[in-house]
């Protein structure tokens, strides 16, 4: 195999995260590839990171995302968190900033190997999500599953954080809600044009939640960064929370901070598995041998 690109297998809080050197070459990750390497069981992934050079002045790298199913995602603070441990462990820099589709993202390692990323402004207007049609205050929309007297699901708040979110309240365990089968009828409905993320919300205090996510273009996931973010200020709009919180997704504990700025400030950890080298056409690739256990 010639002209192969180097990666490596990580993941944030067990969302799986594949994240590829693309620096120094003209081509891109086809949806093939991606598609091929999530079929693999070793490279099975939430999103392919694919680092580029940079394309503005002032930026690191430009980041494109890539789902499991080949589409392209506009944001993914787990994903962002790998990139940075990659290449803080190649540099020694600790402090970055990408450019990727939904616009500049900053981000540090801390010196507990923590990795902090500004996942930038959240937007609530229903235009900017987007939703197919007006909604006035997207605190809270109609949208409902089950029957009509008794939803099981029903008024999410909506927001965006570069990619569409939208988040269901409950009172009930997380792990009581059958989103496997919600996840896809929701993510697809008609009002969200773009489709959408759907979460899953239950709050315990005033700094906690528990978010399960069912993630636009790539189903269940463990940890889906930007929607611990849409949650946690989803969760301080609507008054059920402050603006410092602790999001508990399936794979751990997220840190989510909303700035008085409006910046919302994601904390987590990253963890590599094993490098390799790969096709970006065709997605055949090989593990290096060093990082074989």
């Amino acid at each position: 195999m010639a002209d192969l690109a180097q990666f490596a297998k990580m993941n944030g809080l067990g969302n799986d995260i594949i994240v590829a050197d693309m620096r120094g070459r003209a081509d891109r990750v086809s949806p093939d590839a991606a598609r091929a390497l999530n079929a693999d069981a070793s490279t099975r992934f939430d999103q392919i990171m694919a680092i580029h050079d940079p394309r503005t002045q002032g930026t690191h790298n430009y980041i494109e995302i890539l789902n499991s199913d080949g589409s392209m995602a506009q944001a993914c603070g787990n994903g962002t968190r790998c990139v940075v441990q990659a290449l803080a462990a190649e540099t020694g820099q600790k402090i970055f900033t990408f450019e990727t589709v939904a616009g500049i993202l900053n981000a540090e390692e801390h010196e507990d190997g923590r990795i902090s990323v500004d996942m930038g402004k959240p937007r609530f207007g229903w235009k900017d999500i987007p939703l197919a049609e007006e909604f006035r205050d997207t605190r809270m929309i109609e949208l409902q599953v089950g029957p009509i007297d008794a939803p099981v699901l029903h008024s999410p708040s909506v927001a965006s954080m570069g990619n569409p979110h939208a988040i269901f309240w409950v009172e009930r365990d997380v792990w009581d809600y059958d989103l496997e089968r919600f996840g896809p009828l929701l993510e697809n409905h008609p009002i969200f044009p773009e489709k959408a993320n759907i979460s899953i919300a239950r709050v315990l205090s005033d700094s906690e939640l528990d978010l399960r996510t069912w993630e636009r273009g790539a189903g269940l996931t463990r940890a889906c960064g930007s929607a611990a973010c849409a949650g946690a200020v989803s969760a301080a709009r609507t008054g059920r929370t402050g603006r410092s919180v602790t999001v508990n997704v399936p794979g751990g504990p997220l840190h989510i901070l909303w700035r008085e700025d409006d910046h919302v400030i994601m904390t987590g950890p990253a963890e590599w598995e094993f490098s390799g080298r790969f096709d970006p056409q065709t997605g055949v690739w090989e593990r290096d041998e060093e990082s074989v256990a």
